[in-house]
């Protein structure tokens, strides 16, 4: 389901009006792409501020409402302030809901508790804790997740080895990354004792 959000554009531009627009305490914001020019548009803080929010953002539609019409967008960035941690600009890309798009969303491991590996002692490393998928933006998942139940130590889930929503995909160069592995030694191994050393022949006597 898209978000609603509504907006004015912007006629003036620079640092001066957009220090007012916060002054005012909404954030000055721009919505580009679809190889059309950028509008400079004003959103409510109260608003945005309430939205941010809102788990996987970056993955929702917008639907912008301004007097020029509606545009279909996504969040691509947020800014903050660098004390007040207050939001002072946001930017929106055009997109075309008929296309996929390629965005960046959150993996998540579930089952540590009941993990096979974890059980017998194993380490999990959790590298990679975001991964690019290609969808339309209606199949775009909130997060993928990496079950650990049947992971012993040695395994590894690489991106090719993500569970993926129908309809998703993943993006360049995600297929070889390895997002978590389960390090450590079986048990057998880090109880096993080192054979005696061979005791050396005795020299040759002459």
């Amino acid at each position: 389901m898209a978000i609603e959000l509504n907006a004015e554009i912007r006629n003036v531009a620079g640092k001066g009006a957009a220090r007012a627009i916060r002054k005012n305490k909404n954030i000055p914001a721009v919505i580009y792409g679809e190889k059309k020019e950028p509008v400079a548009i004003e959103i409510a803080g109260r608003d945005f501020d309430a939205l941010v929010q809102t788990p996987s953002l970056r993955t929702k539609l917008f639907h912008i409402a301004t007097k020029a019409g509606k545009e279909d967008a996504m969040l691509m960035d947020i800014q903050y302030h660098p004390v007040t941690d207050r939001v002072i600009h946001a930017d929106f890309k055009r997109i075309d809901v008929k296309k996929p798009v390629c965005v960046s969303v959150p993996v998540e491991v579930v089952n540590a508790d009941i993990s096979k590996g974890l059980k017998l002692g194993g380490v999990l490393n959790f590298a990679v804790r975001k991964v690019l998928v290609v969808a339309l933006v209606d199949k775009l998942p909130e997060k993928i997740t990496i079950d650990l139940t049947d992971l012993t130590i040695g395994d590894s889930v690489h991106g090719s080895d993500l569970v993926l929503p129908e309809g998703v995909s993943l993006g360049l160069h995600q297929a070889e990354l390895a997002f978590a592995t389960i390090g450590g030694k079986m048990p057998e191994e880090a109880d096993a004792k080192p054979a005696p050393a061979a005791a050396a022949a005795p020299a040759d006597k002459k």
